[in-house]
C-alpha cells in the first residue's frame, strides 16, 4: 500500500463544532476543491425529513446534490454523507458538490447525485425547549439498523425521482468522527448495497461498543468493500479510548484480511479539514477503476 502524500496538519474542535470550521491554510484546499472557470454546477436542494418508522419521533435535515450532468435516461452513481451539513457547506472542511463538480467535469469520478444528511434530533416537548440530538445512538451502535433506516426507508423516499445504478459498486458512504464509524457500520452490515466507505477521524473507540470492529475484521471473512481512513496523530484521547490507536488498529485489521484500503495520518486535532483537503484525491482512488471513470488517476 502506498501511502497518500500528507499535508501539514492543523488545528481543530471537537464534534459536532468541526463539521464547520473554515478550512485552514496549514491544510489548504486545491483547486479540485474550488469553483472553477467553465465548470458546470451542480444544484443543492435542502429538504426536511420526519416521517422515520427506524427512529421514530426523529426530524432530520438533508440536502441532495444533483450534477449538471446528470440525464435521467442514464443512471448515476450515489454518494450517501452523514453529518451532512457539513460535508455540503460551501465553505465548510470538504466543499463536496465543488468537488463532485470538478472531478465529474474531469472524468475522474461518475456523475454521481449526493445526499447529505444531518442526524435525527427529537423536538422538544415545551414551548422554549431544546431539541435532543439522536446522533450518538444512530451513529456510534453497532449493528444495522442504521444501514435499515438508510436503505429500506429514507433513500428510496428521498432518491425515487433519480434513475441510479443498482449496484453496491456505484454507491459509497462518508463520515465524520461518528458518523466515520456509522459509514463503516452501513457498510459493513450491507455490502450488497454499500461497497465504498470514507472516514474522517473515525470514533472506532468504545463509545457504544465500536472498539470491537479490528477484532471483527481479523475473524470475519473478508468483505466486498473499499475502505479510506484518515486519521490526526493529536486526535482526541479520553474515557472511550485514542482515536490515533483506533484507527490505526482499524488499518492493521484491513492489511491483514488483505481488504482494498488506504490509511492516512495525519499531525491534527479532531477535525474534517485534513480529510477535506484530501477528499479529491480520495475520490479519485476510490473510483479508480469505475466503468467510464479515466484510468491511471491516483492507483
Amino acid at each position: 500500500m502506498k501511502p497518500m502524500n500528507s499535508v501539514l496538519a492543523l488545528l481543530g474542535l471537537l464534534c459536532p463544532l468541526c463539521l464547520s470550521v473554515p478550512a485552514s491554510a496549514d491544510y489548504p484546499l486545491t483547486a479540485d476543491s474550488k469553483p472553477q472557470p467553465g465548470v458546470p454546477k451542480g444544484t443543492v436542494t435542502q429538504h426536511r425529513w420526519e416521517d422515520s418508522q427506524v427512529y421514530p419521533g426523529t426530524t432530520r435535515d438533508y440536502w441532495v446534490y444533483v450534477p449538471a450532468q446528470y440525464e435521467s435516461s442514464k443512471p448515476a452513481c450515489l454518494m450517501v454523507f452523514q453529518d451532512g451539513r457539513g460535508y455540503v457547506n460551501e465553505k465548510g472542511h470538504s466543499r463536496v458538490p465543488a468537488v463532485f463538480d470538478n472531478l465529474i467535469h474531469k472524468g475522474e469520478m461518475p456523475v454521481t447525485i449526493g445526499v447529505f444528511v444531518n442526524p435525527g434530533a427529537i423536538p422538544a416537548t415545551r414551548p422554549g425547549g431544546k431539541s435532543r440530538s439522536n446522533r450518538s445512538f444512530e451513529y456510534d451502535s453497532l449493528g444495522n439498523q442504521y444501514a435499515t433506516f438508510l436503505i429500506d426507508e429514507f433513500l428510496p423516499a428521498v432518491t425515487g425521482d433519480y434513475n441510479l445504478v443498482d449496484s453496491p459498486e456505484s454507491r459509497g458512504v462518508v463520515g465524520i468522527s461518528s458518523g466515520g464509524i456509522c459509514a463503516f457500520t452501513a457498510a459493513w452490515e450491507r455490502p450488497d448495497y454499500f461497497s465504498k466507505v470514507i472516514s474522517y477521524i473515525g470514533s472506532f473507540t468504545n463509545i457504544r461498543g465500536g472498539h470491537v470492529y479490528p477484532a471483527l475484521i481479523r475473524k470475519t471473512e473478508p468483505k466486498p468493500i473499499r475502505v479510506f481512513l484518515q486519521e490526526g496523530e493529536n486526535d482526541l484521547d479520553n474515557l472511550h479510548g485514542s482515536w490515533p490507536l483506533a484507527n490505526r488498529q482499524m488499518a492493521a485489521a484491513l492489511e491483514f484480511a488483505k481488504y482494498d484500503y488506504r490509511f492516512e495520518m495525519g499531525d491534527g486535532k479532531h477535525s474534517g479539514q485534513h480529510g477535506g483537503a484530501l477528499l479529491p484525491e480520495i475520490l479519485r482512488w476510490l473510483w479508480r477503476d469505475y466503468a467510464g471513470v479515466k484510468q491511471g488517476a491516483n492507483q
